[in-house]
Protein backbone atom coordinates (compact mmCIF):
# COMPACT_ATOMS: atom_id res chain seq x y z
CA UNK A 1 0.00 0.00 0.00
CA UNK A 2 1.65 2.97 -1.68
CA UNK A 3 2.19 6.30 1.09
CA UNK A 4 -0.89 8.62 0.02
CA UNK A 5 0.92 11.53 -1.17
CA UNK A 6 -1.09 14.84 -0.53
CA UNK A 7 -2.00 17.10 -3.55
CA UNK A 8 -1.19 20.36 -4.64
CA UNK A 9 -2.78 22.56 -1.67
CA UNK A 10 -3.79 20.07 0.79
CA UNK A 11 -4.06 21.64 3.86
CA UNK A 12 -1.59 19.90 7.30
CA UNK A 13 -4.17 20.40 9.74
CA UNK A 14 -6.35 17.82 8.02
CA UNK A 15 -3.55 15.45 9.20
CA UNK A 16 -4.16 15.67 13.12
CA UNK A 17 -7.86 14.95 13.09
CA UNK A 18 -6.58 11.62 11.12
CA UNK A 19 -4.40 10.88 13.79
CA UNK A 20 -6.80 11.66 16.33
CA UNK A 21 -9.42 9.22 15.36
CA UNK A 22 -6.34 6.20 15.87
CA UNK A 23 -5.40 7.41 19.19
CA UNK A 24 -9.08 8.16 20.17
CA UNK A 25 -9.64 4.29 19.45
CA UNK A 26 -6.60 2.83 21.00
CA UNK A 27 -6.78 4.90 24.01
CA UNK A 28 -9.53 2.73 25.22
CA UNK A 29 -6.61 0.43 26.97
CA UNK A 30 -6.66 2.94 29.80
CA UNK A 31 -10.90 1.97 29.98
CA UNK A 32 -10.44 -1.83 30.37
CA UNK A 33 -10.67 -1.60 34.35
CA UNK A 34 -14.36 -0.78 33.41
CA UNK A 35 -14.89 -4.68 32.30
CA UNK A 36 -12.57 -6.16 34.79
CA UNK A 37 -15.52 -6.61 37.68
CA UNK A 38 -17.84 -7.80 35.19
CA UNK A 39 -15.44 -10.50 33.94
CA UNK A 40 -14.10 -11.62 37.60
CA UNK A 41 -17.98 -12.41 38.09
CA UNK A 42 -18.79 -13.98 35.05
CA UNK A 43 -16.03 -16.02 34.06
CA UNK A 44 -15.02 -16.65 37.93
CA UNK A 45 -11.45 -14.84 37.55
CA UNK A 46 -9.34 -13.49 39.89
CA UNK A 47 -7.99 -9.64 40.08
CA UNK A 48 -5.02 -10.79 38.93
CA UNK A 49 -6.31 -12.79 36.22
CA UNK A 50 -8.56 -10.34 35.03
CA UNK A 51 -5.51 -7.59 34.15
CA UNK A 52 -3.78 -10.39 32.21
CA UNK A 53 -5.26 -8.97 28.61
CA UNK A 54 -4.50 -5.19 29.90
CA UNK A 55 -0.79 -5.96 30.63
CA UNK A 56 -0.33 -8.49 28.02
CA UNK A 57 -1.42 -5.77 25.59
CA UNK A 58 0.61 -2.99 26.75
CA UNK A 59 3.95 -5.66 26.50
CA UNK A 60 2.66 -6.14 23.32
CA UNK A 61 2.41 -2.47 22.16
CA UNK A 62 6.28 -1.60 23.19
CA UNK A 63 7.30 -4.94 21.65
CA UNK A 64 5.01 -4.57 18.21
CA UNK A 65 6.19 -0.78 18.03
CA UNK A 66 9.56 -1.97 18.41
CA UNK A 67 9.83 -4.68 15.80
CA UNK A 68 7.51 -2.85 13.65
CA UNK A 69 8.53 1.03 13.60
CA UNK A 70 11.10 0.26 10.70
CA UNK A 71 7.84 -1.50 8.90
CA UNK A 72 5.44 1.74 9.53
CA UNK A 73 8.25 4.42 7.84
CA UNK A 74 8.82 1.99 4.86
CA UNK A 75 5.49 1.57 3.95
CA UNK A 76 4.02 4.74 5.61
CA UNK A 77 1.13 5.75 7.29
CA UNK A 78 -1.61 4.62 5.75
CA UNK A 79 -0.21 1.13 6.13
CA UNK A 80 0.50 0.96 9.45
CA UNK A 81 -3.28 2.40 10.64
CA UNK A 82 -4.92 -0.16 8.36
CA UNK A 83 -2.43 -3.17 10.33
CA UNK A 84 -3.75 -1.03 13.17
CA UNK A 85 -7.27 -0.73 12.72
CA UNK A 86 -7.46 -4.83 11.90
CA UNK A 87 -5.29 -5.92 14.87
CA UNK A 88 -6.94 -3.96 17.00
CA UNK A 89 -10.59 -4.26 16.14
CA UNK A 90 -9.87 -7.92 15.46
CA UNK A 91 -8.95 -8.35 19.04
CA UNK A 92 -12.50 -7.07 19.91
CA UNK A 93 -13.93 -9.45 17.93
CA UNK A 94 -11.96 -12.42 19.22
CA UNK A 95 -12.54 -11.00 23.04
CA UNK A 96 -16.36 -10.66 21.91
CA UNK A 97 -16.19 -14.69 21.41
CA UNK A 98 -14.23 -15.95 24.37
CA UNK A 99 -16.67 -14.06 26.35
CA UNK A 100 -19.83 -15.89 24.09
CA UNK A 101 -18.27 -19.03 24.92
CA UNK A 102 -16.93 -18.42 28.22
CA UNK A 103 -13.13 -19.37 26.98
CA UNK A 104 -11.05 -16.38 28.62
CA UNK A 105 -8.24 -17.55 26.93
CA UNK A 106 -9.82 -16.04 23.83
CA UNK A 107 -9.65 -12.70 25.78
CA UNK A 108 -6.34 -12.79 26.57
CA UNK A 109 -5.46 -13.81 22.73
CA UNK A 110 -7.72 -11.50 21.22
CA UNK A 111 -7.50 -8.26 23.80
CA UNK A 112 -3.91 -8.68 24.68
CA UNK A 113 -1.97 -10.24 21.83
CA UNK A 114 -4.05 -9.58 18.46
CA UNK A 115 -5.10 -6.17 19.78
CA UNK A 116 -2.01 -5.17 21.71
CA UNK A 117 -0.30 -5.28 18.45
CA UNK A 118 -2.86 -2.95 17.17
CA UNK A 119 -1.68 -0.60 19.92
CA UNK A 120 1.91 -0.57 19.25
CA UNK A 121 1.46 -0.13 15.48
CA UNK A 122 -1.33 2.48 15.60
CA UNK A 123 0.52 4.51 18.32
CA UNK A 124 3.59 5.63 16.40
CA UNK A 125 1.64 5.38 13.09
CA UNK A 126 0.84 9.15 12.65
CA UNK A 127 4.28 10.73 14.49
CA UNK A 128 7.02 10.58 11.67
CA UNK A 129 4.35 12.16 9.14
CA UNK A 130 3.12 14.78 11.87
CA UNK A 131 6.52 15.90 12.48
CA UNK A 132 7.61 16.09 8.47
CA UNK A 133 4.21 18.12 8.22
CA UNK A 134 4.70 20.61 11.24
CA UNK A 135 8.70 20.97 10.91
CA UNK A 136 8.14 24.11 12.68
CA UNK A 137 5.77 22.98 16.06
CA UNK A 138 6.77 19.58 15.97
CA UNK A 139 5.62 19.37 19.46
CA UNK A 140 2.56 20.47 19.01
CA UNK A 141 1.74 18.44 16.15
CA UNK A 142 2.36 14.93 18.17
CA UNK A 143 1.09 16.83 21.42
CA UNK A 144 -2.38 16.44 19.28
CA UNK A 145 -2.75 13.00 18.28
CA UNK A 146 -0.76 11.75 21.46
CA UNK A 147 -3.41 13.34 23.52
CA UNK A 148 -5.78 11.02 21.90
CA UNK A 149 -4.41 8.38 23.77
CA UNK A 150 -4.50 9.49 27.30
CA UNK A 151 -8.14 11.04 26.68
CA UNK A 152 -9.55 8.09 25.11
CA UNK A 153 -10.44 6.63 28.28
CA UNK A 154 -12.28 9.77 29.02
CA UNK A 155 -14.93 8.59 26.03
CA UNK A 156 -14.32 4.73 26.70
CA UNK A 157 -15.05 4.31 29.99
CA UNK A 158 -18.42 6.20 30.76
CA UNK A 159 -19.57 4.62 27.10
CA UNK A 160 -18.32 0.77 28.28
CA UNK A 161 -20.23 1.31 31.48
CA UNK A 162 -23.18 2.19 29.91
CA UNK A 163 -23.18 -0.65 27.69
CA UNK A 164 -22.59 -3.00 30.60
CA UNK A 165 -25.79 -1.63 32.10
CA UNK A 166 -28.15 -1.91 29.00
CA UNK A 167 -26.60 -5.42 27.84
CA UNK A 168 -26.25 -6.42 30.93
CA UNK A 169 -22.84 -7.89 33.16
CA UNK A 170 -23.15 -11.47 32.24
CA UNK A 171 -21.01 -13.10 30.00
CA UNK A 172 -23.01 -12.31 27.13
CA UNK A 173 -23.31 -8.92 27.99
CA UNK A 174 -19.82 -8.60 27.85
CA UNK A 175 -19.66 -10.36 24.47
CA UNK A 176 -22.34 -8.18 23.27
CA UNK A 177 -20.24 -4.95 24.60
CA UNK A 178 -16.72 -6.44 23.08
CA UNK A 179 -18.72 -6.16 19.71
CA UNK A 180 -20.12 -3.36 19.42
CA UNK A 181 -16.20 -2.10 20.50
CA UNK A 182 -14.62 -3.87 17.99
CA UNK A 183 -17.36 -2.50 15.24
CA UNK A 184 -17.45 0.99 16.22
CA UNK A 185 -13.76 1.47 16.50
CA UNK A 186 -13.01 -0.05 13.42
CA UNK A 187 -15.67 2.54 11.42
CA UNK A 188 -13.80 5.40 13.30
CA UNK A 189 -10.19 4.29 12.91
CA UNK A 190 -10.81 3.88 8.83
CA UNK A 191 -11.48 7.62 8.59
CA UNK A 192 -8.13 8.29 9.54
CA UNK A 193 -7.07 5.29 7.05
CA UNK A 194 -8.73 7.36 4.37
CA UNK A 195 -7.76 11.27 5.27
CA UNK A 196 -3.84 10.88 6.38
CA UNK A 197 -1.33 12.00 3.35
CA UNK A 198 2.41 12.55 3.43
CA UNK A 199 3.38 15.35 2.19
CA UNK A 200 4.14 16.24 -1.65
CA UNK A 201 7.61 18.05 -1.43
CA UNK A 202 10.79 18.55 1.09
CA UNK A 203 8.85 22.17 2.01
CA UNK A 204 5.01 21.59 2.62
CA UNK A 205 4.57 24.61 4.26
CA UNK A 206 5.25 28.14 2.68
CA UNK A 207 8.83 28.99 3.09
CA UNK A 208 9.18 28.01 6.47
CA UNK A 209 11.70 25.00 7.76
CA UNK A 210 12.12 22.00 6.29
CA UNK A 211 11.38 18.71 8.07
CA UNK A 212 13.91 16.91 6.34
CA UNK A 213 16.65 19.73 6.85
CA UNK A 214 20.02 18.98 9.25
CA UNK A 215 21.40 15.63 10.18
CA UNK A 216 19.49 12.49 9.14
CA UNK A 217 19.87 8.75 11.41
CA UNK A 218 18.68 5.55 10.12
CA UNK A 219 17.02 3.62 13.08
CA UNK A 220 19.85 0.92 12.80
CA UNK A 221 22.30 3.60 13.80
CA UNK A 222 20.20 5.39 16.55
CA UNK A 223 20.11 2.23 18.79
CA UNK A 224 24.14 2.63 18.78
CA UNK A 225 24.30 6.11 19.86
CA UNK A 226 24.73 6.80 23.64
CA UNK A 227 21.90 9.60 22.79
CA UNK A 228 18.94 6.76 22.16
CA UNK A 229 19.77 4.73 25.39
CA UNK A 230 20.05 8.33 27.57
CA UNK A 231 16.45 8.85 26.12
CA UNK A 232 15.62 5.36 26.82
CA UNK A 233 16.34 6.36 30.71
CA UNK A 234 14.36 9.46 30.57
CA UNK A 235 11.34 7.73 29.21
CA UNK A 236 11.72 4.65 31.56
CA UNK A 237 12.13 6.91 34.83
CA UNK A 238 9.03 9.30 33.94
CA UNK A 239 6.93 6.77 32.73
CA UNK A 240 7.42 5.19 36.47
CA UNK A 241 6.82 8.11 38.42
CA UNK A 242 3.60 8.99 36.82
CA UNK A 243 2.37 5.40 36.40
CA UNK A 244 3.05 4.39 39.83
CA UNK A 245 0.07 7.13 40.95
CA UNK A 246 -1.89 6.68 38.08
CA UNK A 247 -2.00 2.75 38.40
CA UNK A 248 -2.81 3.12 42.37
CA UNK A 249 -4.88 6.13 42.55
CA UNK A 250 -8.39 5.44 44.44
CA UNK A 251 -6.41 3.24 47.18
CA UNK A 252 -3.63 5.66 47.54
CA UNK A 253 -6.03 9.23 48.32
CA UNK A 254 -7.61 6.79 50.34
CA UNK A 255 -5.64 5.64 52.50
CA UNK A 256 -2.86 9.16 52.60
CA UNK A 257 -6.38 10.89 54.40
CA UNK A 258 -7.84 7.45 56.30
CA UNK A 259 -6.68 8.84 59.60
CA UNK A 260 -7.48 12.05 59.26
CA UNK A 261 -10.83 14.37 59.96
CA UNK A 262 -11.02 14.51 56.28
CA UNK A 263 -11.42 11.18 54.90
CA UNK A 264 -12.12 10.30 50.91
CA UNK A 265 -14.98 8.39 50.11
CA UNK A 266 -15.18 6.27 47.23
CA UNK A 267 -16.88 8.76 44.92
CA UNK A 268 -14.86 11.64 45.66
CA UNK A 269 -11.70 8.78 45.45
CA UNK A 270 -13.07 8.11 41.70
CA UNK A 271 -13.59 11.82 40.67
CA UNK A 272 -9.92 12.26 41.69
CA UNK A 273 -8.77 9.51 38.85
CA UNK A 274 -11.26 11.42 36.74
CA UNK A 275 -8.92 14.71 37.58
CA UNK A 276 -5.48 12.81 37.01
CA UNK A 277 -6.88 11.45 33.51
CA UNK A 278 -7.78 15.19 32.28
CA UNK A 279 -4.51 16.22 33.60
CA UNK A 280 -2.90 13.92 31.73
CA UNK A 281 -4.44 14.56 28.76
CA UNK A 282 -3.78 18.12 29.29
CA UNK A 283 -0.42 17.63 29.73
CA UNK A 284 0.67 16.21 26.20
CA UNK A 285 -0.59 18.87 24.02
CA UNK A 286 -0.23 21.58 26.72
CA UNK A 287 3.45 20.76 27.92
CA UNK A 288 4.87 19.52 24.27
CA UNK A 289 3.46 23.18 22.81
CA UNK A 290 5.67 24.22 24.94
CA UNK A 291 8.87 22.61 24.53
CA UNK A 292 8.69 24.29 20.84
CA UNK A 293 9.08 27.70 22.85
CA UNK A 294 11.32 26.57 25.39
CA UNK A 295 13.20 23.27 24.00
CA UNK A 296 13.18 19.52 24.16
CA UNK A 297 15.64 19.19 27.39
CA UNK A 298 14.70 22.39 29.01
CA UNK A 299 11.53 20.60 29.07
CA UNK A 300 12.41 17.95 30.61
CA UNK A 301 14.85 19.34 33.46
CA UNK A 302 10.94 20.41 33.94
CA UNK A 303 9.31 17.12 33.77
CA UNK A 304 11.95 15.57 35.74
CA UNK A 305 12.80 18.39 38.08
CA UNK A 306 9.88 19.80 39.41
CA UNK A 307 8.08 16.00 39.21
CA UNK A 308 10.53 15.39 42.17
CA UNK A 309 9.74 18.20 44.19
CA UNK A 310 6.26 17.16 43.78
CA UNK A 311 6.56 13.88 45.09
CA UNK A 312 9.35 15.39 47.77
CA UNK A 313 5.71 17.50 48.78
CA UNK A 314 3.50 14.72 49.08
CA UNK A 315 5.69 12.36 50.73
CA UNK A 316 6.64 14.80 53.79
CA UNK A 317 3.09 17.24 54.00
CA UNK A 318 0.40 15.27 51.94
CA UNK A 319 -1.54 13.97 54.19
CA UNK A 320 -1.48 17.31 56.19
CA UNK A 321 -3.32 19.07 52.87
CA UNK A 322 -5.57 17.45 50.67
CA UNK A 323 -5.73 20.60 48.08
CA UNK A 324 -1.60 20.14 48.50
CA UNK A 325 -1.87 16.65 47.58
CA UNK A 326 -4.00 16.80 44.50
CA UNK A 327 -2.35 19.44 43.50
CA UNK A 328 1.24 17.74 43.17
CA UNK A 329 -0.93 14.56 41.53
CA UNK A 330 -2.31 16.10 39.15
CA UNK A 331 1.57 18.47 37.69
CA UNK A 332 2.77 14.90 38.25
CA UNK A 333 0.00 13.12 35.86
CA UNK A 334 0.64 16.34 33.43
CA UNK A 335 4.28 15.88 33.41
CA UNK A 336 3.54 11.54 32.42
CA UNK A 337 1.56 12.90 29.62
CA UNK A 338 3.51 15.60 28.58
CA UNK A 339 6.79 13.01 28.44
CA UNK A 340 5.11 10.96 25.83
CA UNK A 341 4.45 13.63 23.43
CA UNK A 342 7.43 15.59 24.07
CA UNK A 343 9.40 12.57 23.31
CA UNK A 344 8.90 11.93 19.56
CA UNK A 345 10.08 15.40 19.10
CA UNK A 346 13.02 15.23 21.24
CA UNK A 347 13.81 12.26 18.74
CA UNK A 348 13.61 14.14 15.27
CA UNK A 349 15.45 17.04 17.19
CA UNK A 350 18.24 14.62 17.50
CA UNK A 351 18.21 11.95 14.60
CA UNK A 352 15.92 13.76 11.91
CA UNK A 353 12.95 12.61 10.71
CA UNK A 354 14.09 9.92 8.13
CA UNK A 355 13.66 6.90 10.62
CA UNK A 356 11.71 8.89 13.56
CA UNK A 357 8.41 6.70 13.94
CA UNK A 358 11.41 3.63 13.40
CA UNK A 359 13.36 5.24 16.52
CA UNK A 360 10.31 6.11 18.51
CA UNK A 361 8.76 2.64 18.29
CA UNK A 362 12.28 1.31 19.52
CA UNK A 363 12.07 3.48 22.04
CA UNK A 364 8.32 2.53 23.47
CA UNK A 365 9.88 -0.06 25.09
CA UNK A 366 10.96 2.12 28.19
CA UNK A 367 7.15 2.12 28.35
CA UNK A 368 7.03 -1.66 28.56
CA UNK A 369 9.60 -1.30 31.19
CA UNK A 370 8.09 0.76 33.16
CA UNK A 371 4.94 -0.69 32.86
CA UNK A 372 5.87 -3.22 35.21
CA UNK A 373 7.80 -1.05 37.45
CA UNK A 374 6.43 1.43 38.23
CA UNK A 375 2.45 -0.42 39.98
CA UNK A 376 5.75 -3.36 41.10
CA UNK A 377 7.70 -0.62 43.27
CA UNK A 378 4.24 0.90 44.73
CA UNK A 379 2.23 -2.30 45.45
CA UNK A 380 5.03 -4.34 46.90
CA UNK A 381 6.29 -2.01 49.02
CA UNK A 382 2.70 -1.03 50.21
CA UNK A 383 2.10 -4.77 51.00
CA UNK A 384 4.85 -4.87 52.91
CA UNK A 385 4.17 -2.09 55.00
CA UNK A 386 0.82 -3.03 55.33
CA UNK A 387 2.21 -6.68 56.87
CA UNK A 388 4.44 -4.86 59.38
CA UNK A 389 1.48 -2.83 60.34
CA UNK A 390 1.54 0.31 59.19
CA UNK A 391 -1.26 2.22 57.90
CA UNK A 392 -2.21 5.33 56.05
CA UNK A 393 0.45 7.84 53.73
CA UNK A 394 2.88 5.59 55.49
CA UNK A 395 2.15 2.75 53.42
CA UNK A 396 3.47 4.66 50.07
CA UNK A 397 6.22 6.98 51.91
CA UNK A 398 9.16 4.52 50.62
CA UNK A 399 7.89 4.40 47.57
CA UNK A 400 7.57 8.13 47.54
CA UNK A 401 11.06 8.79 47.70
CA UNK A 402 12.07 5.55 45.69
CA UNK A 403 10.55 7.37 42.59
CA UNK A 404 12.33 10.82 43.70
CA UNK A 405 15.63 8.62 43.59
CA UNK A 406 14.06 7.41 39.52
CA UNK A 407 13.40 11.22 38.33
CA UNK A 408 17.15 12.23 39.52
CA UNK A 409 18.39 9.80 37.08
CA UNK A 410 16.43 10.51 34.69
CA UNK A 411 17.73 14.14 35.15
CA UNK A 412 21.29 13.63 35.20
CA UNK A 413 20.41 11.18 31.84
CA UNK A 414 18.76 14.67 29.91
CA UNK A 415 21.99 16.33 31.10
CA UNK A 416 24.07 13.89 29.44
CA UNK A 417 22.05 14.05 26.00
CA UNK A 418 24.21 16.09 23.18
CA UNK A 419 23.92 16.21 19.42
CA UNK A 420 24.51 12.82 17.78
CA UNK A 421 27.93 12.58 15.87
CA UNK A 422 28.42 12.69 12.48
CA UNK A 423 29.89 9.49 11.89
CA UNK A 424 26.17 7.99 12.28
CA UNK A 425 24.38 10.65 9.71
CA UNK A 426 23.70 9.08 6.62
CA UNK A 427 24.18 11.03 3.45
CA UNK A 428 21.65 13.74 2.33
CA UNK A 429 19.33 12.41 0.08
CA UNK A 430 20.25 13.85 -3.97
CA UNK A 431 16.44 14.19 -5.28
CA UNK A 432 14.23 16.81 -3.75
CA UNK A 433 11.22 14.37 -2.46
CA UNK A 434 10.24 13.13 1.32
CA UNK A 435 11.72 10.07 2.61
CA UNK A 436 8.06 8.70 2.87
CA UNK A 437 8.32 9.12 -1.01
CA UNK A 438 11.34 7.52 -2.30
CA UNK A 439 11.46 4.28 0.76
CA UNK A 440 14.86 5.44 1.16
CA UNK A 441 17.04 2.71 3.20
CA UNK A 442 20.45 3.76 4.83
CA UNK A 443 23.85 3.19 2.67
Amino acid sequence: MSPPVAPPGWSRWLVPPAALSVHLSIGQAYAWSVFKPPLESALGLSGTQSALPFQLGIVMLGLSAAFGGTLVERNGPRWAMTVALICFSSGFLLSALGAATEQYWLIVLGYGFVGGIGLGIGYISPVSTLIKWFPDRPGMATGIAIMGFGGGALIASPWSAQMLESFGSDSSGIALAFLVHGLSYAVFMLLGVLLVRVPRTEKPVGDGPSAFDGPQVSARNAVRTPQFWCLWIVLCMNVTAGIGILEKAAPMITDFFANTSTTVSASAAAGFVALLSAANMAGRIGWSSTSDLIGRKNIYRLYLGVGALMYGLIALAGDSSKPLFILCALVILSFYGGGFATIPAYLKDLFGTYQVGAIHGRLLTAWSTAGVLGPLIVNWIADRQEEAGKDGSSLYTMSLFIMIGLLAVGFVANELVRPVHPRHHIPAPESKEAPDVQRQQPA
